[in-house]
């Protein structure tokens, strides 16, 4: 008798990370048996003004990095080799990200999101620096909270997000899956830019800063991670469709 097929098996479930980030989600969603239709809505180029500045800082100036995504974490670990002696990354993929390059993070708050992070990390006590990576255009939420805590913060954005061009093939099939994963509120912009609102029957964010973004454009998500990972993502679907219909 042969193993029992799990939830997802043979489910076409849309990925609509970067051709360069897609494919660690890809592996998981594989492993689990599902068919997956990559969608590549958005694509990270490099700002090389930004990596040059970023090169060009001492982290031993800096009490703390903050670092906002995978792709920041990249950037980060391709111009330095060492770190301020404290770290926070805004979720467990940032950190493994992070680790790759012999960083280790010291916070990742429970709530992987900016808000989780601002609310966990301490208030500046006398003259404490923090160099923040993040995303060129991104919203000002960490810097802004960051200085609330009286920290003076440097923001270096070593890469920015940009549309991808899709095919009339590849948009067929998105919308003829039966679930799409967003794994953040950039990605859910890019869809209703190519979609407008029609998705597969479900939508499944990563956490609430997605879900907001999702909201402010009548984009209906069916389900959101309580782990706010590429895990996660996966976790909720398949406990969604293992559930009595």
């Amino acid at each position: 008798m042969g193993d029992q097929l799990g939830a997802l098996h043979g489910r076409r479930v849309v990925v609509t990370r970067s051709s360069a980030q897609a494919g660690s989600l890809v592996g998981l969603l594989e492993a689990e048996g599902a068919v997956t239709v990559v969608v590549p809505l958005i694509e990270q180029v490099a700002v090389p003004e930004e990596g040059a500045a970023l090169a060009a800082l001492a982290p031993s100036a800096f009490d703390w990095l903050v670092v906002s995504s995978p792709n920041g974490a990249s950037h980060y670990v391709a111009a330095h080799g060492d770190a301020p002696p404290q770290v926070a990354a805004i979720g467990a993929t940032t950190a493994a990200a992070l680790a790759e390059g012999g960083v280790v993070a010291s916070l990742i708050p429970g709530e992987q999101s900016a808000v989780g992070l601002l609310a966990e990390f301490p208030e500046c006590v006398g003259a404490g620096r923090v160099l923040l990576v993040q995303a060129a255009g991104a919203e000002p939420v960490l810097a802004d909270g960051l200085r609330a805590k009286n920290w003076q913060v440097t923001v270096v954005a070593p890469y920015r997000t940009v549309p991808a061009r899709l095919s009339a093939g590849l948009q067929l099939a998105a919308l003829a899956a039966d679930a799409v994963l967003f794994a953040s509120g950039s990605a859910v912009r890019a869809w209703v830019d190519v979609f407008g609102t029609s998705t597969p029957p479900i939508t499944v964010a990563i956490g609430p800063q997605t879900l907001a973004a999702a909201d402010s454009l009548n984009l209906k998500i069916s389900l959101v991670a309580t782990d706010h990972s590429l895990k996660g993502l996966i976790a909720v679907l398949s406990a969604y469709l293992s559930s009595p219909s």
